[in-house]
């Protein structure tokens, strides 16, 4: 009679770690994207969540003063590059929606990082734009180099990337959106959350 109870018991218990075994597979084996492919609504819809995260590249760039960057300098923050032009008019249209995502996370480790790729004689109008958009900083790459160094390479503008605190490129977005809501917001604080 103990022995039938021994093994009822040694059953119920292997079949408990079966179940459990089989809850925890799925988690594991996930793609690393998962996550944000579930936050690709609304607003977001049409990110494109990169299968296999790459290193962003380390092509330079200028800011308004004329001081070169990459964007190593960022490792450690949620970087939202943004690669548009004046002459472009969904990036036009954008833009105050990436102010208003960079005042949203202000104090957070997240850095909004508009790349104009407008050509040098048009850099000054390009300047001023982005001074009317607060807290925007300026940057610019009017080679196309950046543009073309990402994987893979940008066909057409606005295009967003959006870099992990680790500097890999985990997704982009290419086309305007509005970045001013809520469903940009949770896809960049996911990324600060390392998921």
């Amino acid at each position: 009679m103990v022995r039938r109870g021994y093994g009822w018991l040694c059953g119920s218990f292997a079949l408990i770690g079966v179940a459990a075994a089989l809850y925890v597979i799925p988690g594991c084996t996930a793609k690393p994207g998962s996550d944000l492919n579930k936050l690709a609504r609304g607003a977001m819809k049409s990110l494109k969540v990169a299968d296999a995260p790459a290193a962003a590249p380390q092509t330079p760039f200028t800011d308004a003063a004329g001081k070169t960057h990459t964007l190593a300098e960022f490792k450690g923050k949620v970087v939202v590059v943004n690669l548009w032009a004046t002459w472009c008019a969904p990036c036009v249209a954008e833009m105050p929606t990436l102010a208003k995502l960079a005042a949203a996370e202000a104090g957070k480790p997240v850095t909004v990082a508009p790349v104009s790729l407008d050509r040098p004689e048009d850099r000054a109008n390009a300047i001023q734009f982005i001074r009317k958009r607060p807290p925007l900083a300026f940057y610019a790459e009017p080679t196309y180099g950046l543009a073309f160094a990402f994987r893979p390479q940008v066909e057409g503008l606005p295009t967003t990337l959006l870099i992990d605190p680790e500097g890999r490129v985990r997704a982009r977005f290419s086309g305007g959106a509005d970045w001013s809501g809520d469903d940009a917001r949770h896809l960049v604080d996911a990324l600060a959350a390392g998921r």
